[in-house]
Order: structure tokens, then sequence, then C-alpha cells
């Protein structure tokens, strides 16, 4: 008779663990998205919620369901939502897109948030900044300084909040700099602190100097030396090899268009500045190319953006193809452990290849592996 108890019980115990297998490996792997689907910023919330969508469906998996929720772009809103998608079981959550959205969000210790941000100061501990942070782009710049043995690097930082996301990813990253300067974004201002960093004043002096002594000098073929000078505007070598210019759209060409006015020119001195999207009006800009920066995988953004538009008849934002990778990412991870248990992969070491390029995670931080690229005779061209 106890024998015949103890088959029974081993039966009983292995048809549970077959059963609570089952239930495990068709568990709902419930996804919450918060962005704007209403206010000035919704048609970026649309785009980024048909973006998941085609991430379902190129994964193909009926286990994943996506509920998207209202932020308004406001901290109240996007508090109230993460609540009811708690409310809903949901325990990870895409977004919210903006930095000033996270303000409440660490009243929520049992939720996992991946922001669209790319901000990584001031951060809710459950909150992880997914965005292309500045220690992901200057990690990729210094491989570059390095394969062209590039030493004196100065850095041009505009005096905004996002100077010290960039000081951080200098310190992140172990960058080698010659010289931070922070700049005021005001255009006269601009000019005179430009001026002042790369000596032009001295070096239009040095100029001026060096044709009066020779035009007052014995030397030979002075009139050729002195016509020769006269083509140029400064005279005297720079204490730099190249210039990151921590800036994007109108102050890049700013800050650049200053540069040139001093007589730094991209011919001479390397201008690298941070990720521009593929930004095809600095095509345009011959006079400050060739320009480097950073920036993810075009040739797979390239292909995202004609199957998002085969799909919805529209362009994708650039931040869509981030929620898009962000849906893989989270699939892959669940296929590793519980849904209950997800958000402790983040503090491990794990690696994924998304479209945007390979996704490092630990210590709650995601890093990207990009790709390095410049501009010159109106191409974009991938270095490496």
């Amino acid at each position: 008779m106890n024998k015949f108890i103890k088959i029974i019980i081993f039966i009983l115990l292995n048809y549970s663990l077959i059963f609570l297998h089952v239930v495990k490996a068709e568990e709902k792997i419930k996804i919450g998205l918060l962005v704007p689907m209403t206010g000035s910023n919704k048609n970026l919330g649309q785009s980024i919620i048909k973006a998941v969508k085609l991430a379902v469906k190129d994964i193909d998996s009926n286990l994943i369901e996506i509920i998207p929720k209202d932020t308004a772009t406001k901290p109240n809103q996007t508090l109230k939502s993460a609540f009811e998608l708690k409310e809903m079981g949901v325990r990870i959550i895409i977004g919210p897109i903006f930095h000033e959205s996270l303000t409440y969000l660490d009243e929520m210790k049992d939720l996992t948030f991946l922001s669209l941000t790319n901000k990584t100061l001031d951060l809710p501990k459950n909150v992880i900044s997914a965005g292309i942070n500045s220690t992901s782009q200057l990690n990729t710049i210094k491989k570059f300084l390095k394969l062209n043995n590039i030493e004196r690097t100065i850095f041009l930082i505009p005096m905004e909040d996002y100077e010290f996301e960039i000081k951080k990813g200098i310190k992140d990253s172990k960058i080698k700099v010659f010289k931070n300067y922070v700049y005021d974004t005001e255009p006269t201002k601009l000019t005179k602190q430009i001026e002042e960093i790369t000596k032009y004043k001295i070096r239009k002096q040095n100029l001026k100097d060096e044709i009066y002594r020779i035009k007052n000098s014995n030397e030979q073929n002075k009139e050729r030396k002195i016509k020769k000078l006269e083509k140029r505007y400064t005279l005297g070598g720079l204490n730099f090899d190249a210039v990151v210019i921590a800036d994007f759209d109108e102050n890049l060409k700013s800050v650049s268009t200053s540069l040139l006015y001093t007589d730094v020119l991209p011919k001479n001195k390397y201008f690298i500045t941070l990720n521009q999207w593929f930004d095809e009006s600095l095509l345009n800009e011959t006079n400050i190319q060739p320009i480097y920066y950073p920036s993810i995988n075009k040739n797979n953004f390239e292909n995202y953006k004609k199957k998002f538009f085969n799909e919805f008849n529209e362009y994708p934002t650039h931040l869509s193809l981030l929620s898009y990778d962000l849906v893989g990412l989270v699939y892959y991870l669940s296929l590793k452990t519980n849904l209950s248990e997800l958000n402790k992969l983040f503090k491990k070491k794990n690696s994924f290849k998304g479209k945007i390029g390979i996704f490092d995670i630990k210590n709650n931080k995601i890093n990207h592996r990009l790709n390095f690229y410049k501009i010159e005779n109106n191409k974009i061209i991938k270095i490496f």
C-alpha cells in the first residue's frame, strides 16, 4: 500500500511540474507602453505605438501583449497611467519618452521602466535610460581617436542641462580630453568665446607682424613671401588636433561657423560631433566637411524606414526604432526568466542585438555599441 501511494505521489508531482512548465511557457508577456497619445507630442506617441505593433508582428509570438497608456507629456498623468498598468498586471514598461515625465515614477517601485530618454542623471532607481546616451557616443568617438592616433582633443560643450550629461559621459567613457570649454549659445557671446579658445586675435596679429617683418627685411624673394602670407587669415599653430562639438542642429552649425571664422578648418583639424540621426541638412554644409559623428546602424535604419512605410504609409520617427528594439529586448530577456524576475536581468551582464546595434546591459544601465560616420562631399560615409 505504501509503495502504491508513493507511486501515485510521484506521478502527481511530475504532472504538476509539467503543468507548471506549460503555464510558464504560455504566460502572457505584458508590456506597458507609456507615450503621449494626447497633447503636442501625440504624433510622436502614435509613431512609437505603430513601431511597437510592427515589432510584435515581426517577432510573431501571440504571447506578447502591448498595453499603451497616455502620458500627455505630464508627470502626473504619467504616474496615473503607470498605476493603471500595474493594476493590469504589468511589470515592465517601455517609456516614458521625456526625462521630465519621470518625476514621480520612483513611487512605483515594483515596476521597471525602459525610458526612451538619453539622459542618465537623476533617474529614479526603477528607471533605465535606453536612449543613445553620451557614454555610448563617447565610447565610439574614443575608438575613432585611438585608431587615428589623435592625442589632443578639445570639447566644446553648451551651457545647458546637457552639459552635465556630457561631462558624465567623458568620465564614464574615460576618453582622453585635452581641455573642456563650456560656451554660451547666444551668438555674440559664442563668437567671442571661440575667438578666445582658438587664440584668434593673437594668430591674426602674428600674421600682421610677420608681414611687417618681411617687408622691412633684406630677405630674398620677400615679395613672393608676402603675397603668399596675404592669402592667409592667421599665422601660428593651434594646440589641439580635434574638436568635439557637443551640440545639435542650428547650434552645431553656429559653433562650426565660428570656428571657420577664426580660421580653424576641418581640412586641418578633425571636426567631430554627437549623434545627428543622419541629419541630411548637414550634407549641404560643405564648408564644415568632413565632419564625423557616432550613430546607429544606417543600413538597418533605412530598411526599417521602408518596412514602416510599407506597413503604415508614413515614415517613422527616430525614437520609434528604439521602441521597436526594446520590444525585442524584453521578449529576449523574458525567455531567460519569469516575468516577475525580469528586472533582475538588467542588473546582470547581458547583450542584445537590435536594429540600432548591440545593447550592452549591466547594473541597470544600457549602453549602445554604435557605428561611426563622416559627412564629406555631400555623402554620409561609414568609417566603422
